[in-house]
């Protein structure tokens, strides 16, 4: 089967307690959608939907999966419900706030707390667009904020896997949030990349990710976040046959670390997220200074005439104000 995007639930559906308003977005791997609860507050439902393994028309509502690819996308589903029900446990407010997940039309759906701001790839676009780059202080805060709730993922014993611009929100006040976790993407394997069906996007994933027997791991979110700050830097992934090519405009210090984080064989990365983190720390503001007994220092004893005579000058001055 061809990889292709599918039909969309059709807006106004009801389901499981949620109405669907509008699609929001569309990946070779889910559907997600705006939607009201039963309250009327806005939450975001992502339906697992990987196009190369199933197909849905308009005006249905249940995929349609052929039996060869029935194992697979059987096995992916479960993956997507699980990592919902683990990522429900986590919150930070770094990480997307699951709060419920279901089952309807022979698929799984994860519903998630919407929040108003634009995704880190519209800021780059943006940017680029102007003739600009994203600069260095803000850079570095973005990710900084970004890698503690990546560190509260892997306290949990999950990864990511699946870091880059697009799946990075930026909220109204400029935090960042971590979406679209790619766990149960990697969980289909190789029998889905076989199958045709978009595993990850080029530059964004780590070697071991895509080599045959690789294993991924906390190291592989490191790429990831590399890789993430160099499209941040340059404006485009890096090239995911080797080392990314230079970089310009940025202190050699954080180029130094960005390359480090894209090294091929993972042993070669930060050794951890907590190094990365510090690593990318912004340097603190300058210290207020120490304050003493008598903070007006007496002018040298040369100086005593000369400001005696500027005090009379303004009591004599005719113009001046009482």
């Amino acid at each position: 089967m061809a990889a292709q995007y599918n039909a969309p639930l059709p807006d106004g559906l009801e389901i499981a307690g949620y109405r669907i308003v509008k699609k929001i977005a569309t990946g070779g791997f889910s559907i997600v959608y705006l939607a009201y609860d039963t309250l009327g507050v806005v939450v975001a439902v992502k339906e697992y939907l990987p196009a190369a393994l199933a197909e849905r028309h308009p005006g249905e509502l249940a995929p349609r999966v052929a039996p060869r690819h029935l194992q697979v996308y059987q096995r992916g589903l479960k993956c997507f419900f699980d990592e919902g029900r683990a990522l429900a446990r986590i919150e930070h407010p770094n990480v997307v706030r699951v709060l419920n997940f279901f089952r309807a039309h022979e698929t799984v759906y994860m519903v998630m707390a919407f929040e108003a701001g634009q995704r880190l790839q519209d800021l780059i676009d943006d940017r680029r667009a102007a003739g600009a780059r994203l600069a260095e202080d803000r850079l570095r805060m973005i990710f900084y904020q970004l890698l503690q709730g990546l560190r509260e993922v892997h306290a949990n014993q999950l990864l990511h896997l699946d870091l880059k611009p697009a799946n990075i929100w930026l909220r109204t006040d400029g935090t960042p949030l971590l979406l679209d976790f790619g766990a149960a993407r990697q969980a289909l394997g190789r029998d889905a990349a076989d199958a045709g069906a978009p595993m990850y996007p080029p530059g964004y994933a780590a070697p071991e990710m895509a080599a045959k027997g690789g294993k991924p791991g906390p190291w592989s979110d490191v790429y990831g976040v590399g890789a993430a700050m160099y499209a941040c830097m340059t404006g485009a992934p890096p090239a995911p046959e080797g080392r990314a090519a230079a970089i310009e405009g940025y202190s050699a210090a954080l180029v130094e670390l960005v390359h480090a984080c894209l090294a091929p064989e993972p042993l070669d990365r930060p050794g951890s997220l907590f190094a990365l983190q510090k690593a990318l720390q912004p340097p603190a503001p300058p210290a207020p200074a120490a304050s003493v007994a008598n903070p007006v220092a007496a002018p040298a004893p040369g100086r005593w005439r000369g400001l005696l005579t500027l005090l009379t000058r303004r009591r004599n001055d005719p113009d001046r104000q009482p």
